[in-house]
């Protein structure tokens, strides 16, 4: 079953549950005899050559760069309900994707009704914070906790800028021009860029509604900026600051294409994706007990 070099032993479980992320790059994918086959001329930790792959464990297929794609094998993934993205070099961006995800409409439903519950609305904001500042925080209204996580994540900006070695002078945004301010607020807004892709890859694959946010309300991609905050401290912030150190000692390039490749690596290395999925599931198809969890 190709265990390992295709990293389907990690995909092996069952239909409902699996989130299996297969990463494909600089081939093509095609059919043959029934079943996907790929032709590479290799690419990161993958050797060129052709291989078959028994696409029903897996949930969804990124394509990356240089790879392209028969009609036929759109069908069958269609059929089968595996997914199928247009991605940048580790997911940093998200181009295109066919309709997936689970074969029922329960995550979805289950998501609707916290959501239009303002009580427990709250209780999902709070254990999303929760997971994101190590504590649970004080059963206020919703405008109270992000003012609470406001504060906490200013001091986290500046311990890891010093951590890093770099000069921080606050959080900085102009979206009417981003790239006006300084290299550290530069490169968050190109990491968060790449995470926000990376989330909404999760959001698909959990089929969830990305409109219907806990904290975030007004973006058409809510509960896709929800679950990309949770890595904001984790992977958003490391990859940026990394980001500039590194471009001030080499500026060969420029700062958005080493911010994507640094954290192409990152996501591929870390699991991001696969780790949202399963921050999704543990967030709505867990026990709602309304208490502290």
């Amino acid at each position: 079953m190709l265990t390992g070099r295709l990293g389907l032993e990690g995909a092996r479980i069952p239909q409902m549950d699996r989130h299996g992320l297969m990463w494909l790059g600089r081939g093509n994918l095609t059919v043959h005899q029934g079943t996907l086959h790929f032709t590479t001329a290799g690419y990161d930790d993958l050797a060129p050559g052709e291989y078959s792959i028994p696409y029903q464990m897996v949930s969804c297929f990124l394509l990356q760069p240089g790879t392209t794609v028969s009609h036929d094998v759109l069908r069958i993934l269609a059929r089968h309900g595996t997914g199928l993205a247009a991605v940048g070099q580790g997911g940093v961006k998200l181009y295109a994707s066919m309709p997936f995800g689970p074969d029922e409409s329960a995550r979805a439903r289950r998501q609707a009704e916290l959501w239009a519950n303002p009580d427990r609305r709250t209780w999902v904001a709070r254990r999303m914070y929760g997971w994101r500042l190590g504590e649970v925080l004080p059963a206020e209204d919703l405008n109270t906790l992000r003012g609470i996580e406001g504060s906490r994540v200013k001091k986290s900006y500046q311990r890891l800028a010093d951590q890093f070695g770099i000069k921080w002078f606050g959080r900085r945004y102009d979206r009417a021009n981003p790239e006006s301010t300084d290299l550290p607020n530069q490169a968050i807004n190109h990491a968060a860029k790449a995470l926000h892709a990376a989330a909404m890859m999760a959001v698909a694959v959990t089929g969830t509604i990305p409109q219907l946010g806990f904290i975030h309300e007004a973006s058409g991609i809510a509960f896709t900026l929800d679950i990309a905050d949770l890595f904001r401290e984790t992977i958003t912030l490391p990859i940026a600051f990394g980001a500039v150190r590194r471009f001030r000692q080499d500026s060969s390039g420029t700062l958005e294409r080493l911010v994507r490749q640094i954290g192409g690596k990152t996501f591929r290395q870390e699991k991001v994706i696969s780790r949202m999925i399963d921050r999704i599931k543990e967030l709505l198809d867990g026990n709602d007990s309304g208490g502290d969890a």
